[in-house]
């Protein structure tokens, strides 16, 4: 009796001892690990699965130091963490402000675009967060920012790096789903810029309606000017119509010479040509610049070439790792690499790559790589006993029957993991929950909107869960962002180095207040991604796939096509084409003998019964 109720509620009792584990505060990792082997010795005293089934375990853990997609991972960390330490979110935030700073709402525009930028090169939440904490915050503050304007955008902007390529945030969820990194990187591109554009519009609309909370940037502030007093926006908007026109031109042309050059068959991705234009353009402004200063023209203003030199390297780096990946030409792991040696080579070129700054960086990456690593084999240790208890089933059998279908999934799959992100770290979301939930989403999801495939499928959930947790990261009282710009705003009232007066403390209640309008921005882009799947896999093949049956015939006409290219047989036997001899028939397999097709169908039936309850 006691091990009939031990086997019938053996995965409840696994998720409770879990629980329990992560309440006394041991290590996710571990506590993981603890959990998968600790049931898994009393399944197997219970009777519940055989002793031999743990000697998979030791291939399972090996196989997971042999992915080669997790090696991405430290690329990009490494890439990431030279760029910020290097003082390019600095450069960034200085020259941005100094573009958009005449106007209303102006530093708050530059905020978000710098996170945007940021959230491609370092791809860490807290890393964007804290930078622009320290630098942005204390300017508008300075300028008589609302404050909650001015606690929302920064927290809101450094969470981009979740959902914006090439994030770490993507590759692991790729990983996850069991899906391309390069599909996942161009699913989440068109929604994380709408997310982009979406803040920025909110910030334009309470210009208008309150332009005394968003003021702009008064004309002492405005260091970059020219010798007869003007500004130099003139000659930027030039340089960005040439590079514009550069671009546009190009991609007038992408589809026709990359088909050439890379022999394809296919169109040319949408998110591809974006990329592809934006990165001509990048290089066409940077060589346009260096001319400049070489010649000592002095065609271009002082914002213009410092706009130039500032801006464009990083844009470039990004946009080539990513054009690189989208075109196939490199993988994730490769486009990664790239990436890193591109920071070292502008870190390098700016006299700022120094012995303590590569220490530095080369640690932190291998404190992250092996955080996430440990989480992983934990992972995988406690996923190996619970789909040994079938615990996949257990879980599928849970949502299957919800209401609503594959939307009620969704819908509750959403506020799970919204919940979690505000307890919990993204890397234990992704190696604890997601496993769980990728079979049901898999087999539900591609039957809920017509022509959508398994890969389409699980690319549109992988997004969706991304920038649910983007939104997560932003939510009080637990939202990690609220968290580390608190860590870094001033708790005391202080002096304005600058303008001599006194500055109020931040409040932790306006950095909460700030994030409100945010995340409901954040849940509307959300909801958008949900009704309309094409702005993740618009781009994707409209393949509908095949059922299994369809499978089983398909495999039975190869194997009645006669093998190494030997002619068919003709449509008539007493008649063979050019005067070959006649085709003899096989002889009628016995019925003793056994049909592999048919052995095949009879073990997916026996399978299909014993996943029903």
């Amino acid at each position: 009796m006691q091990t009939t109720f031990l086997a019938q509620q053996f995965v409840p009792l696994m998720f409770c001892g879990l629980f329990a584990f992560l309440l006394t505060g041991f290590p996710v990792a571990f506590a993981l690990a603890a959990t998968g082997l600790g049931f898994g010795f009393i399944g197997m005293e219970a009777g519940i699965f055989p002793p031999s089934l743990f000697q998979a375990l030791p291939l399972r853990i090996f196989g997971i130091m042999q992915n080669d997609t997790l090696l991405a991972i430290p690329f990009f960390t490494f890439m990431g963490i030279i760029l910020e330490r290097s003082g390019m979110a600095e450069d960034l935030l200085e020259t941005v402000g100094q573009v958009f700073g005449p106007l209303r709402g102006g530093l708050a525009i530059a905020v978000i675009l710098v996170g945007a930028l940021l959230a491609a090169t370092t791809g860490v939440v807290a890393a964007a967060v804290i930078s622009m904490g320290l630098i942005s915050l204390p300017i508008m503050l300075r300028y008589g920012y609302n404050r909650t304007i001015a606690t929302g955008t920064i927290t809101a902007s450094g969470t981009l790096a979740q959902a914006i390529p090439p994030s770490l945030v993507l590759i692991v969820l790729a990983d996850q789903l069991g899906r391309s990194v390069g599909d996942m990187y161009a699913g989440a591109l068109l929604p994380g810029l709408l997310l982009v554009a979406l803040y920025i519009v909110f910030v334009v609309i309470v210009a208008l309606v309150k332009p005394a909370w968003v003021p702009a940037l008064p004309q002492e502030a405005r260091i970059y000017r020219e010798p007869n007093g003007s500004s130099g926006h003139r000659s930027l908007l030039v340089l960005v119509l040439i590079c514009a026109a550069v671009g546009w031109s190009w991609a007038q042309v992408h589809d026709s010479l990359m088909t050439r050059w890379l022999e394809r068959s296919i169109p040319s991705a949408g998110d591809e040509i974006v990329i592809m234009t934006l990165t001509l353009a990048s290089i066409t402004g940077l060589v346009l610049a260096l001319f400049n200063r070489i010649s000592r023209l002095g065609l271009l203003s002082r914002l213009a070439e410092q706009v130039t030199f500032v801006l464009m390297p990083p844009l470039i780096l990004i946009f080539l790792v990513l054009g690189t990946i989208f075109l196939g030409v490199a993988t994730p792991t490769e486009g990664g690499a790239m990436g890193a040696l591109g920071a070292l080579i502008l870190a390098v070129g700016k006299k700022r790559l120094t012995l303590p700054l590569l220490n530095q960086a080369l640690e932190n990456t291998a404190k992250l790589a092996s955080f996430v690593l440990f989480i992983l084999i934990g992972s995988t240790v406690f996923s190996f006993t619970f789909n040994a208890a079938d615990g996949h089933i257990w879980v599928e059998h849970l949502f299957t029957d919800m209401p609503g279908g594959g939307w009620g999934f969704l819908i509750v799959v959403n506020i799970l993991v919204f919940v979690l992100g505000m307890f919990i770290d993204f890397f234990e979301i992704a190696f604890i929950v997601l496993p769980l939930l990728a079979p049901v989403a898999e087999k539900i999801l591609p039957g809920l909107i017509p022509g959508m495939t398994p890969d389409m499928a699980m690319i549109w959930f992988g997004v969706i869960i991304a920038m649910n947790l983007q939104t997560s990261f932003l939510t009080p009282p637990f939202g990690f962002a609220l968290f580390y710009l608190r860590s870094v705003a001033a708790k005391f009232d202080y002096k304005d180095r600058v303008t001599g007066q006194t500055i109020k403390a931040v409040t932790t209640n306006e950095i909460y207040k700030g994030s409100i309008a945010f995340i409901v921005l954040q849940l509307i882009m959300v909801a958008a991604i949900m009704v309309f799947p094409s702005l993740v896999v618009g781009n994707m093949s409209k393949d509908k796939g095949l059922s299994d049956a369809a499978v089983m015939e398909q495999l039975q006409m190869l194997d009645a096509e006669p093998m190494d290219g030997a002619d068919k047989p003709p449509a008539d036997d007493t008649q063979p084409a050019d005067g070959a001899a006649p085709t003899l028939e096989a002889p009628p397999a016995s019925e003793e003998e056994v049909d592999p097709m048919k052995a095949m169908q009879d073990a997916i039936a026996k399978d299909a019964k014993k996943a029903k309850p």
